[in-house]
């Protein structure tokens, strides 16, 4: 009897280390799966469209490029003309001299021009001021210039009599010369002439042309606000600038 509960005792050791091996084993593999799921499914999270998704997210179809509208101008803006500063070549002086007193030189009286005036239907907001056109000598507005230049310039004036400015200027027609002339500009971006004033350059030198050029005012939208006013250049120095003004009537 003595003998048979000592084996039972040694056994039971034994049989308890056995099942907590077999535990442990156990426990080490459920943590080794989970930890596989887990990460499994990190993988799935990160990357959708990974091969190990058993249900991967449809491919999205391609997103269509609208194209975007252009606008394109209808007339380009002429800059104004700049004038060009010719450095004077110094001489030798000898000996004192009389320094004469500075007196003012007029302005030759200009030679008004008669327009001739092609008239669109309805009602202009813009109408010649009086004595518009006329012929006057550049020197009084580019005195450097001298002979080699004429254009014609002009300002635009409103209803109570300030400057009006962001107005499109446009003209048009022949010249010897010049076949064709269509050119634009903004009132406002010749201040020599006033707040609203406006110039072109016609050529480098005095042409003369038989009312075959005109001049008209246009709002932003490019619809007239004045009558084509045709006008005359000449060859003389002295006429080489055309003034051509308007005033706001309505």
């Amino acid at each position: 009897m003595d003998s048979f509960d000592l084996s039972d005792a040694k056994e039971t050791p034994r049989r308890k280390l056995s099942s907590a091996v077999v535990w442990n084993i156990l426990t080490i593999l459920v943590l080794i799966a989970i930890l596989c799921v887990v990460s499994v499914f990190f993988l799935i999270f990160v990357n959708p469209n990974s091969s190990l998704n058993p249900f991967p997210p449809p491919t999205l179809p391609p997103t269509l490029a609208v194209p975007t509208a252009t606008v394109t101008p209808r007339f380009t803006l002429v800059p104004s003309w700049t004038p060009t500063n010719v450095a004077a070549q110094a001489t030798a002086t000898t000996g004192a001299t009389h320094t004469p007193v500075i007196t003012n030189t007029p302005i030759p009286s200009p030679t008004v021009v008669e327009p001739t005036a092609t008239n669109i239907a309805g009602e202009v907001a813009f109408e010649l001021q009086p004595g518009s056109p006329s012929a006057i000598d550049g020197a009084a507005f580019h005195p450097e210039a001298g002979c080699n230049w004429t254009g014609v310039g002009g300002q635009v004036v409103s209803l109570n009599g300030e400057a009006v400015r962001g107005l499109f200027v446009q003209l048009g027609g022949s010249m010897p010369g010049m076949e064709l002339v269509d050119k634009l500009t903004m009132t406002g971006l010749a201040e020599i002439y006033g707040l609203g004033g406006f110039e072109f350059t016609l050529a480098n030198e005095p042409v003369a042309s038989e009312g075959t050029l005109w001049i008209q005012l246009l709002d932003q939208q490019n619809l007239p606000l004045s009558n084509r006013v045709y006008f005359k250049t000449y060859a003389e120095c002295d006429k080489n600038l055309m003034i051509v003004s308007f005033d706001q009537v309505r």
